[in-house]
């Protein structure tokens, strides 16, 4: 009886989420920073 109560776990039916796009938003985000930051700098050092 306890057998039958137990829940079987499979390996392939617990997925992680594709995390491709999230990938792509944190390097736009990142690639946006940093060449805001090289602008201020370039701003800053040709004034």
């Amino acid at each position: 009886m306890s057998n039958l109560q137990e829940k079987k776990t499979d390996p392939n039916q617990k997925k992680e989420p594709e995390l491709k796009g999230t990938l792509i938003s944190v390097f736009l985000v990142g690639a946006f920073i940093v060449i805001s930051w090289i602008g201020v700098f370039v701003l800053f050092i040709s004034r």
